[in-house]
């Protein structure tokens, strides 16, 4: 009884951004919890490697490649998906870019591609997704919110600024969609070895720092991901609404 709680079986996730890093290790995690799934990007050739290397697995899954940026194109493959495969019953939008300069330099083209692509996105898919989910009464939705939906470290301003959006857009789309049977839930992941952090951990400086900052002294393996987003998509959360994970080692436990 226990296990059939985090049995996906028979769900098909749609999880964007999902050509490597995060994105592919949680689609990997949802497939081998028995879900088909989506995997997205904007680069196709980055996706067919990625399904292969899922396919390796025995894991069942599709292919989408579209910006997530672009409202039309996210309503048009969201519509293709439903039409063409099948309805989506897990959503994770994980697609994110991360920006660094002094808040003082920060160009508005950048501003508005990192709010674009880390806050804009997670609406226009969970829109575009949800407008299927609730006619059916059922869906799950999970945004990749971040560590610095609740902090803030220099240089990453607009970064923050998207992500605690994502955390508090996750409020609200609870608030407006819990009635209708969907649970919709944030992941805030601490700093995990990705190529979005790739300069990071090859910075000594920071990867001192960061081993002394957080309680568990080390960097988080992507696979440590795997068990929130399989619980928040699960039936074990049922009842699990409008809340965000911190899965970061401990840093928001301690100054």
């Amino acid at each position: 009884m226990s296990l059939q709680l985090f049995d996906l079986s028979g769900k098909r996730a749609l999880v964007t951004g999902s050509g490597q890093g995060i994105g592919l290790s949680l689609a990997e995690g949802l497939g081998r919890a028995g879900a088909r799934v989506v995997i997205n990007g904007r680069d196709h050739d980055k996706l067919a490697r990625a399904a292969e290397q899922l396919s390796a697995q025995g894991i069942a899954v599709e292919m989408s490649a579209f910006d997530v940026t672009d409202p039309k194109a996210v309503a048009a493959a969201v519509e293709a998906i439903e039409t063409d495969h099948g309805a989506i019953d897990i959503l994770v939008n994980n697609a994110g870019i991360q920006r660094r300069a002094p808040l003082e330099e920060f160009e508005v083209d950048t501003w508005r591609e990192v709010m674009r692509t880390n806050l804009d996105s997670v609406f226009f898919v969970g829109q575009a997704v949800a407008r299927h989910m609730i006619p059916r009464g059922r869906g799950k939705i999970i945004n990749i919110g971040s560590l610095m939906s609740a902090a803030a470290r220099y240089s990453v301003a607009p970064y923050t600024a998207a992500k605690g959006g994502v955390r508090n857009l996750t409020f609200g789309m609870c608030t407006d969609w819990a009635r209708h049977g969907l649970q919709i839930n944030a992941v805030g992941p601490g700093y995990f070895a990705t190529p979005l952090n790739q300069a990071l951990v090859e910075n000594p400086d920071f990867d001192r720092w960061l081993k002394a900052r957080t309680p568990a002294g080390r960097w988080g393996k992507v696979e440590e991901l795997q068990g929130a987003v399989i619980f928040l998509a699960s039936p074990a959360s049922d009842f699990v609404n409008g809340q965000i994970l911190y899965v970061d080692g401990g840093v928001l436990a301690t100054l």
